[in-house]
């Protein structure tokens, strides 16, 4: 990969990523989907050392979506202890390496002690200015337009916001990613292409890339494959090419 400060090899501020695979690894091996789960912890942590390594700025990452709580529930059991173990194990590690943490969806499903510890991570990290980690947990990006739709349509009937002056930047200031940039690149592994409800609204330009590896299998040189793709486009936002 091309130095970072070259022109014609940016890394993008916010890379976005769709961690897809995790069942497809662990059975490929005759493994339990925990395992599968388990291993993409893993490449969470090396994707974080990849992207601190390259300069990103923002880097989203989709843990667990609002539709994940209807798979069965000793799995969604697992994946909510998986959590509980990287929050407990990781936030300390991450604070002393200046990452700010912050995670976006609807905690209201989570256990009590898991919402503590998120709370705990965000506030212990809030400070911090390196590499901005959010994970969207309990996420949906119909979910998140829709509590925006209503806050808004709340203040209006409340007689604070007039209904004339709503626009697209009011609009993405009342979303769960009102602190971020949208997404320069989204990442989904295990090459299935769509976006699965994820930053529906935040991707409208967003350069989508599609990559075979499952994601336990993910490391630094699929992250750099991906932003040299990234870099072969050209992002027109709706003008015509220069």
């Amino acid at each position: 990969m091309a130095d970072a400060g070259d022109d014609q090899h940016r890394v993008p501020a916010h890379i976005a990523v769709i961690m897809d695979g995790n069942g497809r690894w662990a059975r490929a091996r005759g493994l339990p989907r925990t395992a599968g789960h388990a291993k993409g912890a893993e490449a969470v942590k090396r994707t974080l050392d990849a992207a601190e390594g390259l300069g990103v700025k923002y880097l989203t990452l989709f843990g667990f979506s609002s539709e994940n709580w209807n798979r069965p529930s000793d799995e969604v059991g697992d994946l909510m202890g998986l959590l509980r173990r990287y929050l407990h194990s990781e936030t300390a590690d991450l604070h002393r390496r200046g990452m700010r943490i912050r995670v976006i969806g609807d905690r209201a499903r989570f256990s009590d002690d898991i919402v503590t510890l998120i709370e705990g991570a965000e506030q212990m990290t809030a400070g911090n200015t390196g590499l901005n980690l959010t994970a969207a947990l309990s996420y949906g990006g119909r979910q998140d337009i829709a509590s925006a739709a209503r806050t808004l349509a709340q203040q209006a009937a409340d007689g604070e916001l007039d209904p004339a002056t709503i626009d697209e930047e009011t609009f993405s200031k009342h979303l769960w990613t009102r602190d971020l940039p949208d997404p320069d690149l989204l990442i989904r592994t295990s090459n299935e292409q769509r976006i699965s409800n994820f930053l529906l609204w935040q991707c409208a330009y967003t350069e989508l890339v599609f990559v075979d590896a499952l994601w336990p299998e993910f490391d630094r040189s699929h992250l750099e494959a991906c932003i040299d793709e990234f870099n072969r486009r050209e992002r027109r936002f709706g003008a015509v090419a220069g």
